[in-house]
């Protein structure tokens, strides 16, 4: 069978087995979410194959997508829930998060799934000790200061509430929270 046999939404062996080849070489370096895979193999297979056809391509990324939860090596869940725990021991909010995993392409019940744990005044304090606000802040309180460190919060997606709770809190208090919230 030759290349001009084959209708033009079918993609040639070749492609498939490079797509098989560029799933493993991707997912063997980094996690990636379904959607990060498809657009990644979307994205070479474009510059890899001149003549490819737009139905060729969907069925390439669909094919290596398929592959990858055939071998077990692709899965939002366990995505979402190791960026989740990764991002409040980096000080990031809930609302923060479940950005970044939708943009990620991460369906909504698997991110509220993964949330569901998180603690926001947990990370709430590990933001303050990083950029040295509330019961961390080296130097004096004014009131610009102050608009400055409660701004920084809201900014990052924590609310008012756990922000002020947090600024508020004394250096005891806030050791005692990031002890409690470690595994």
């Amino acid at each position: 069978m030759t290349d001009e046999t084959v209708p033009s939404d079918s993609p040639t062996p070749r492609m498939l087995s490079w797509a098989r080849n560029s799933t493993v070489y991707r997912l063997e370096r980094r996690m990636m979410t379904e959607k990060q895979l498809f657009d990644a193999i979307t994205r070479k297979a474009k510059e890899k194959f001149e003549e490819i056809s737009a139905g060729q391509l969907k069925a390439v990324a669909e094919f290596a997508v398929k592959f990858a939860y055939d071998n077990k090596v692709l899965d939002d869940n366990a995505y979402a829930e190791i960026s989740t725990r990764s991002a409040v021991r980096g000080g990031k909010s809930k609302r923060a998060i479940a950005q970044k995993l939708a943009a990620k392409g991460v369906a909504s019940d698997k991110v509220e799934a993964a949330l569901e744990g998180a603690d926001d005044l947990y990370a709430a304090t590990i933001f303050a000790r990083k950029r040295a606000f509330g019961p961390f802040r080296r130097g004096e309180l004014d009131d610009k200061r102050k608009a400055k460190e409660l701004s920084a919060f809201a900014r990052n997606g924590f609310s008012f509430e756990i922000g002020r709770k947090v600024f508020d809190m004394s250096f005891e208090e806030a050791e005692e929270v990031i002890l409690s919230g470690r595994l």
